[in-house]
């Protein structure tokens, strides 16, 4: 929004042309803060945007491979990039900020204000006035009402946090936030050979006359209404944006495959919602896990639950996933005959969530269902 009104009021005339470069890169810092922080969450909607995001880097020339690796800490998500995405966030970005807010406060008390768009940015006619006391009236009201309607929106509109991340769900569509719809549906223009040309060549050439809107627009005209081209160019930018925005909802809701799956995504964000939130600590996920090995025959259950990969359902420990129930007590009431039983001839619900009966010798299965019992 500042930016928006800098451009419009045409207040990056008048020698101020380090002030404009410098918000430019405010405003790719925060864009990056946008980015690091999508992840944190660990959901699903921000581990599979997460993983959409990272791809596009592997199209840089050259270099796009290493930069993957290197914001994920490897070839596929995992905590290494949770850990690289957070010190990002929290850190580095942060340190970034505060560095160029303070040279941008600089180079504007060395400008100057522009001013009114009626005033000359050069040579300004009206009398400047001292910063306190009414300039700080003025934003101490504004930054108050600021955070009244934060803490409005934090309570009557949460931001959503849904279903951990599953990365063997298949099924999930992800989907950004509204701010970066726009550029999803960019995306979907540039397939093939064509996606370096929207992916790096034209944002680059954008970011570029972006950063040199000083040097390119050379009158001291500031008045919107007597810069017909420059407001023109931005209105169409920013209906360009709106109307992308707006085309990639339409294109989920007329497709009946991604709208059902969007609407079965969004109940179950809801859903978890709902649920009371009961953290989890590391130290009770390992107390299940050592209660199950102290038990020989559990432990050599264990060895069986991974190699026949009933992890990817039922997750470690049997906490459970999206795609399969909890296991973890769950099944301690059952007696181990009829678990047995379940495990090779699976009722119908059962199938129909596409549990396969578990193929496995005797001795294995006796195990299994040792290590099933035993977690808590």
């Amino acid at each position: 929004l500042h930016l928006t009104q800098t451009y419009l009021y045409g207040a990056y005339k008048g020698r101020r042309e380090l002030l404009w470069i410098s918000g430019c890169v405010l405003l790719g810092l925060m864009l990056a803060m946008a980015f690091t922080g999508y992840l944190l969450p660990w959901d699903q909607k921000a581990y599979f945007a997460t993983t959409v995001g990272t791809n596009m880097a592997s199209d840089v020339p050259l270099i796009g491979g290493w930069l993957k690796r290197f914001m994920r800490g490897g070839n596929e998500m995992g905590t290494l990039t949770v850990s690289r995405f957070f010190v990002a966030h929290v850190f580095l970005i942060p340190a970034v900020l505060i560095a160029f807010i303070a040279t941008h406060v600089y180079l504007f008390r060395k400008a100057g204000a522009a001013g009114p768009p009626s005033e000359d940015p050069v040579k300004p006619r009206l009398p400047t006035q001292r910063f306190y006391p009414r300039q700080v009236v003025i934003d101490t009201i504004v930054a108050l009402l600021l955070i009244l309607i934060l803490g409005a929106l934090a309570h009557f509109s949460p931001t959503e946090l849904g279903p951990k991340a599953d990365p063997a769900d298949t099924q999930f569509v992800p989907r950004p936030e509204w701010y970066y719809l726009p550029i999803f549906q960019w995306l979907k223009y540039w397939r093939g050979p064509f996606a370096i040309i929207g992916i790096i060549v034209i944002p680059t050439i954008t970011a570029g006359l972006l950063v040199l809107v000083p040097f390119i627009d050379r009158r001291l005209e500031r008045r919107p209404w007597r810069r017909p081209i420059a407001v023109g160019i931005f209105l169409l930018i920013l209906a360009g944006f709106i109307g992308m925005g707006l085309m990639s909802v339409r294109d989920d809701q007329r497709d009946p495959s991604i709208a059902k799956q969007v609407a079965k995504q969004r109940e179950e964000t809801e859903q978890f919602m709902r649920e009371p939130f009961e953290p989890e600590p590391a130290l009770s996920t390992l107390a299940a896990a050592n209660v199950a090995l102290a038990d020989p025959l559990a432990a050599a259950g264990k060895k069986v639950y991974e190699s026949e990969s009933c992890d990817a359902c039922h997750g470690e420990n049997g906490i459970g996933t999206n795609a399969g129930p909890k296991l973890a007590g769950a099944t301690a009431q059952k007696p181990a005959d009829e678990l047995s039983k379940l495990l090779r001839h699976p009722t119908p619900k059962m199938l129909a969530g596409e549990m396969k009966p578990v193929d496995v010798s005797d001795e294995d299965l006796k195990a299994l269902v040792a290590y099933i019992k035993n977690l808590k």
